[in-house]
């Protein structure tokens, strides 16, 4: 149990350390990027960037819900227009839902990922991912379907490694996305998992204001993160 998203990102920064900052004649790897998954990401992946001295931006996604359950992912969309679509085909089946009505549901979801792009980016571009090691971030994994498009947006971006890190998830999401990234730090992996929330003792939706004022943080620009 987490006291809130600061305190398990200062656990999972230190978790991250022997990768980052690898033992005496052992070779680092590219240079490191932290990317956060918004809202609730950020405050955790600001934690991790402040311990380890690294750039921190944002990885956008957008969760799919079904109509009747929007909290329950059908698909995740992620990239800069969100081009990136990933299905969660146990969901879809259960739903009947084919291809083209899950499309259909994703469009009002690129155009909020778009609005959000530009409320917590401006015109910034998306960051160059080439030749760097990307440090994907949320402060939990459920179903899984918005980190597996994030990770596809990352390898599509050019990321030469993927670490993929995170305070609790669901064993069997968790396993599906090993396959996937280069490394994998998770703290906690509960042998009954409810919901990420259900992990944290206070867990209030993060607000776009504090996603606006973590990142500026980060950058040196603002006041320091908590």
């Amino acid at each position: 149990m987490f006291t809130d998203r600061a305190e398990a990102g200062r656990q999972l920064a230190e978790a991250l350390t022997p990768l980052l900052h690898p033992p005496a004649g052992v070779p680092e790897g590219p240079p490191a990027i932290v990317l956060a998954l918004p809202r609730g990401g950020v405050p955790v992946a600001a934690e991790v960037a402040a311990r380890h001295h690294l750039p921190l931006d944002l990885l956008l996604v957008r969760k799919v819900g079904l109509p009747s359950q929007p909290e329950l992912a059908v698909a995740a969309i992620a990239g800069p227009a969100g081009e990136h679509l990933v299905i969660n085909r146990d969901v879809a089946r259960m739903a009947g839902l084919d291809e083209d009505e899950i499309a259909a549901l994703a469009e009002p979801e690129r155009a909020e990922l778009q609005r959000r792009r530009r409320l917590y980016l401006g015109d910034r571009p998306a960051p160059e991912l080439r030749e760097r090691s990307a440090i994907i971030v949320d402060d939990g994994i459920a179903t899984g379907a918005t980190m597996r498009a994030a990770v596809r947006a990352a390898r599509a971006a050019g990321a030469t490694r993927i670490v993929l890190a995170v305070p609790v998830a669901a064993r069997d999401s968790l396993e599906v996305l090993k396959a996937m990234v280069d490394d994998v730090v998770a703290l906690d992996l509960p042998g009954y998992f409810g919901a990420v929330g259900a992990h944290y003792r206070s867990f209030p939706q993060v607000s776009d204001d504090e996603v606006a004022r973590l990142l500026k943080a980060a950058s040196g620009d603002g006041e320091t993160a908590p």
